[in-house]
């Protein structure tokens, strides 16, 4: 009885082909053409961190002459860990002539004694007591609104500025702001301020979603006249009074969460020039110090900025979570490949990840050190990625499920 025999091309087949029904051929060219895909993916968003226009820096000032009167409204809920170093460091600006106006938003915390003693030792602090939102009415916005009724003198000052009271400022900021709105004719000016990061999950989670932010909302986009896109970072706004007037100030977007972008939209959609700028020199911000703090803050921040675009989200969630596993199961693959025997096709493939792996680390790295962390940090690129693409899809059940979000103590839907 004849004795069947396997062909010796078959009988020893240890390369990833033979379990994944694939000709390595094959194997080399899907892997080629993902290898192009991702590398122009990775260079494209990283490149849209650059933003062009800056705050001036403190020895870029000169004499500036008259500068405008200006309010500035600080709205502090449950801030009794930031309140106090907010606080002195916004009556510590070289601006010449500028009011300053606390909204004390119903505070379960200290935040109200802080402000009691500091007010009782400056009387250039004017602190309002917050009170009930009324229906249709979100917290922040409606806190704005009585800050801006609270701002003292007359005339009411020429422009308005919105702090929030987990953001320091510089001695300078006022006046930087000032300055480079009146130079480039802006009418609103936002800026992106430097972020004091201190736990690992923010070191790991923050500096991704702050690049999604810049692929979503790019600099150069809100800035041209003639795009769209629109977006104001709430933890510094400078707005022209005359225009949030014309515009219908904060009782415009009086239900709205992120009330920093619904205003922001209203007023470059209204023909007024709007101009985000690059502050990190001359503010400070400390968002959350924990992981459960990042997943509320962020979760909530996602579903309202993202909840009328449901189909964008549902992408983003998606290649981040294809990212996070993709970037390290292929080097592992391609190496597992070559060590049983792939051949030249195998080290190819191992060469286009860990291409890849370098390039993105490198970019990594860079954002790191813009964000004052280690670039060790770098290295935690996957599971970092993998919490982003878990908080878009809480955010995407909310929306789809009606549920809304919690922020401070208040749902919002």
């Amino acid at each position: 009885m004849p004795v069947s025999r396997t062909p010796s091309s078959t009988k020893h087949r240890p390369d990833i082909g033979y379990h994944t029904g694939m000709e390595p051929e094959a194997i080399f060219v899907l892997s080629s053409l993902l290898f192009v895909f991702s590398l122009a993916l990775t260079l494209w968003i990283h490149s849209r961190q650059h933003i062009d226009t800056a705050l001036p820096g403190p020895q870029e000032l000169g004499n500036e002459g008259d500068l405008p009167e200006l309010c500035v409204v600080v709205p502090a809920r449950n801030e009794g860990r930031n309140i106090r170093r907010s606080v002195q460091a916004l009556l510590a600006q070289d601006y010449p002539d500028y009011r300053l106006v606390v909204v004390d938003d119903r505070s379960r915390d200290e935040t109200e004694q802080i402000l009691a003693e500091l007010s009782a030792r400056d009387s250039r602090l004017k602190v309002v007591a917050g009170r009930e939102p009324p229906a249709g009415w979100a917290g922040k916005p409606h806190a704005l609104t009585l800050g801006v009724e609270a701002c003292p003198g007359e005339p009411p000052a020429e422009w308005l500025c919105f702090i929030d009271a987990d953001t320091f400022a510089a001695p300078h900021l006022l006046r930087s702001a000032v300055g480079l709105a009146g130079r480039c004719q802006a009418d609103m000016l936002s800026i992106l301020t430097d972020q004091e990061l201190g736990s690992f999950w923010e070191k790991a989670i923050l500096p991704l979603v702050f690049t999604a932010l810049s692929v979503g909302f790019p600099a150069d986009q809100v800035n041209d006249p003639h795009r769209p896109v629109a977006i104001a970072n709430g933890q510094f706004i400078l707005i022209r009074r005359a225009v949030y007037e014309a515009v219908g100030g904060h009782r415009a977007v009086r239900s709205e969460i992120a009330e920093d972008k619904a205003l922001a939209e209203r007023v470059k959609h209204s023909g007024y020039r709007l101009l985000l700028a690059d502050g990190r020199h001359a503010a400070r911000t400390r968002m959350y110090t924990s992981f459960a703090e990042i997943w509320e803050g962020w979760t909530k921040n996602i579903y309202l900025g993202m909840r009328d675009r449901v189909g964008l989200l549902l992408f983003g969630a998606f290649t981040c979570l294809t990212g996070a596993l993709a970037f390290p199961l292929w080097p592992l693959a391609g190496i597992l490949w070559l060590l049983s025997g792939g051949g030249l096709p195998a080290a190819f493939v191992c060469l286009q990840a860990l291409v890849l792996w370098a390039v993105l680390l490198y970019l990594r790295i860079r954002t790191a050190r813009a964000m004052h962390i280690h670039p060790l940090y770098a290295l935690t690129f996957s599971p970092g990625l993998l919490v982003f693409a878990a908080m878009m899809m809480a955010s995407i059940y909310n929306v789809l499920s009606g549920r809304g979000v919690k922020w401070k103590g208040r749902v919002y839907r």
